[in-house]
């Protein structure tokens, strides 16, 4: 039994072969840790900058008796934990989070209409 478009079992050239099989993987070495991503974070892409930005003015806005040199330190100190975290879907996420805390730790109860971020459950 042939499939229409595949060639019969065995008819295959070695050219034909090395054509369609994949490329041969890098040799990597058991010893060596992996090479790390590269960073998207905050400290150095233009996103990363627009998203401390974004955030410090979210948090400002919900704790407005905090100076935003601390505001933006706490930021910058919650992205920093997540540093070596290999999956950066959520680092933004858990960062606003995390600043949050520490913001509602330090700075009481955040103004009326930004109790909680969006998606949190109370």
């Amino acid at each position: 039994m042939t499939v229409e478009g595949m060639p019969a079992v065995g008819t295959l050239s070695p050219t034909d072969v090395a054509s369609h099989s994949p490329a041969p993987m890098e040799h990597a070495d058991p010893g060596r840790p992996p090479d790390p991503a590269p960073d998207p974070g905050p400290s150095g892409s233009p996103e990363g900058v627009l998203a401390i930005r974004d955030m410090v003015t979210r948090l400002r806005a919900a704790w407005p008796t905090v100076d935003e040199a601390t505001v933006e330190a706490v930021v910058r100190s919650a992205y920093e934990s997540f540093r070596e975290t290999r999956v950066r879907a959520y680092v933004p996420i858990l960062a606003e989070r995390r600043a949050r805390k520490v913001l509602g730790a330090a700075g009481g109860a955040p103004s009326p209409g930004h109790d909680r971020h969006e998606g949190e459950r109370s």
